[in-house]
């Protein structure tokens, strides 16, 4: 299976990363490590939670391990979007939230008061590099900067024969089909990561600036990461964004994409963490949100990756024992090897301690 090789990805990333500061049930069974360290973090109570599409596939196999092992734990996560997850959190109606930006300036005051005596938090737990895929026939290998990515999304670049992308794809047979771009129906933090990806890089032909609601006129809206991989399955002449993992499991093709040093680059574990390489936290005390530079120039880097937040109090909720439990296992070395085998990649051990220690804080 492909997605064998992200175990080695992932521990490449893991001696790479020095910071300075997106479902299936098909997963096998949990690893002894695993398992031990579901086990050895059991807290009873029962959970509501949901946000993230792109964790989705990683929430599943941790509730699938941590109840296995846990026979008090009552874990529901429900992928419905970054944005929905962050506002049932402010609105009460989730015990914490997934979401794949951290908490907007606005939004930070309204999720504290849901903290009494403490703060949200942005605890990054899953690593989930972004592919650009597509479904044209005869083309395997193709090759997209920035730019072009913005004119084809922004919709200046109409069909596939377009001279911008001939140019990036020198002998290729490329077809005059029309482009068929697809993008998020929901408000999702994959959209923002993709937007702020192409509101960097390609300021002069992307004007949408970034948001997790999808800006930009034309193209279809499907809802959730599974429902852009099926779209852009299903449609001839389609092109979309998706977490890798979902790229992954739906057997799509992705693009090389040019990084700041000039390179069309492949999407591996092992790409994705030379981007990762160069974030920076820029959260403060036991926050832990973290500042992506997209316009890397690390040679093999691929620039366009998303980190998926768990939005949670440090102090103040009422099933904070329960929460600082599951969490405790999510954040183990335990934990993260069970994303192994998903199209994830681990958290490396630099970033993967801290979130540790912060999670060990919550009260």
């Amino acid at each position: 299976m492909k997605l064998q090789r992200y175990y080695v990805a992932g521990i490449a990333m893991t001696a790479a990363f020095a910071l300075t500061a997106c479902g299936s049930d098909n997963a096998e069974e949990p690893t002894a490590g695993a398992a031990s360290a579901a086990a050895g973090n059991c807290a009873a109570g029962q959970l509501t939670a949901q946000g993230s599409s792109a964790q989705k596939n990683a929430m599943d196999e941790w509730i699938k391990t941590y109840q296995g092992q846990c026979a008090d734990a009552k874990i529901g996560y429900e992928g419905t979007g970054s944005g929905a997850g962050i506002q049932a959190f402010i609105a009460g109606t989730a015990d914490f939230a997934g979401s794949d930006s951290a908490l907007k300036p606005e939004e930070q005051p309204q999720a504290d008061a849901k903290c009494p005596g403490g703060q949200a938090l942005n605890l990054p737990m899953v690593t989930g590099p972004i592919a650009v895929v597509y479904n044209v026939e005869g083309v395997k290998d193709l090759n997209l900067s920035s730019a072009t990515i913005a004119k084809i999304f922004a919709g200046t670049v109409k069909t596939w024969n377009d001279p911008a992308i001939a140019a990036e794809n020198s002998g290729a047979t490329l077809p005059s089909t029309a482009i068929a771009t697809v993008h998020r129906s929901d408000e999702s933090g994959t959209t923002d990561n993709f937007t702020k990806y192409l509101s960097k890089t390609a300021e002069a032909d992307w004007t949408f600036s970034n948001a997790k609601a999808w800006k930009a006129p034309g193209g279809t809206g499907a809802k959730g990461s599974d429902g852009i991989a099926q779209a852009v399955k299903s449609t001839a002449g389609s092109i979309s964004y998706v977490e890798l993992s979902f790229a992954e499991n739906s057997d799509l093709s992705k693009a090389k994409i040019k990084n700041g040093a000039g390179e069309y680059t492949e999407l591996t574990g092992e790409s994705a963490g030379k981007t990762i390489e160069g974030a920076k936290v820029k959260g403060t005390g036991d926050d832990l949100a973290l500042d992506i530079d997209y316009s890397t120039t690390t040679a093999g880097a691929y620039p366009i990756v998303l980190v998926t937040y768990e939005i949670a109090c440090s102090k103040g909720s009422a099933k904070a024992a329960a929460i600082k439990g599951f969490l405790t296992y999510t954040s183990s070395t335990g934990g993260q090897s069970a994303l192994a085998e998903l199209g994830y990649a681990p958290l490396p051990e630099s970033v993967r301690s801290k979130v540790e220690a912060s999670v060990a804080k919550i009260s």
